[in-house]
């Protein structure tokens, strides 16, 4: 079975973050290890999140109790997503590090992909607010871990802060993608009053439009992200698992819509993670 080290958010009653990684990875058939970055009660959106960040020694900690029972040998993804402090971050790089020099075998088993693939969701800000973290957040993940990527997974604005690039067309996201110099998923493109999202690397460029869905409940990028990665993980090509994970994105959404739920209904509809409801088809560009 695949192994995934999720390092984000544990947001106990909200869908988003970490936990929501954590199954739709499972969902994909991938074993999952969460080391929370915060522990919130609620996400903010709602209001005050209750809880607050894990201290550096507690992160440190419990990222040394995996790498003693010799499973970042065995690991297969390492998926990075919201950050409460610098020093987590420079802890997570040198994880990813660990990760890349392994054994790929522990106590006799052996790890599911001949070589581990780093997810990074750089999350620190989007349109029209700007950063929602601290400055200093996101220029260490900029520097500390998406030079580390084998996938970025960025919204546009996030793209453009990046790579400090104008961002004025689809040309222009496909550009400053590849100056990554690593495939990227960029998300949340405005096109023609619908929504794109493009995955691009050295040799391709796809992009999908899908319908805006007012409303949508938050943790729909965090769902995007790991219906991408499980796909990947199994066999898919990148125009398939873009595809495939847009439409269990909308229709983990269309379900939240359907039962008026206030979060995502991650297990409820797991169903749909694997079997969506709908189906897109990429276009190259």
């Amino acid at each position: 079975m695949p192994m995934a080290l999720i390092l984000s958010s544990l947001v106990a009653a909200s869908r988003v973050g970490g936990g929501v990684s954590e199954r739709v990875l499972n969902a994909a058939g991938i074993d999952t290890m969460l080391v929370p970055t915060v522990l919130y009660g609620r996400q903010p959106g709602w209001g005050p999140p209750g809880g607050g960040p894990v201290e550096q020694d507690m992160f440190e900690g419990v990222l040394s109790g995996i790498s003693d029972q010799g499973l970042l040998d065995i690991t297969d993804v390492v998926l990075t997503g919201y950050f409460a402090d610098v020093g987590q971050i420079f802890d997570t790089a040198a994880v990813i590090d660990v990760v890349r020099k392994g054994s790929r075998v522990n106590r006799g088993v052996r790890a599911f992909a001949r070589e581990p693939i780093v997810v990074v969701d750089p999350i620190m800000g989007d349109a029209p607010g700007g950063l929602y973290v601290p400055s200093a957040i996101a220029a260490g993940i900029k520097d500390q871990l998406v030079s580390r990527a084998d996938l970025v997974t960025p919204n546009a604005f996030e793209l453009g802060h990046i790579t400090g690039r104008q961002l004025t067309d689809l040309a222009s996201m496909v550009r400053a993608a590849r100056s990554l110099e690593c495939p990227a998923i960029v998300t949340s493109l405005p096109r023609h009053g619908q929504i794109g999202v493009m995955y691009v690397d050295n040799s391709e460029a796809w992009l999908v439009t899908h319908e805006r869905i007012p409303d949508a409940p938050k943790g729909t990028g965090d769902v995007l992200t790991a219906a991408f990665v499980g796909a990947i993980v199994n066999g898919a090509e990148p125009k398939a698992a873009l595809e495939h994970a847009v439409a269990a994105t909308v229709s983990v959404v269309m379900r939240a819509h359907e039962w008026k739920a206030p979060e995502l209904p991650i297990v409820a509809a797991a169903d749909v993670l694997r079997q969506p409801l709908v189906s897109y088809e990429a276009e190259a560009i």
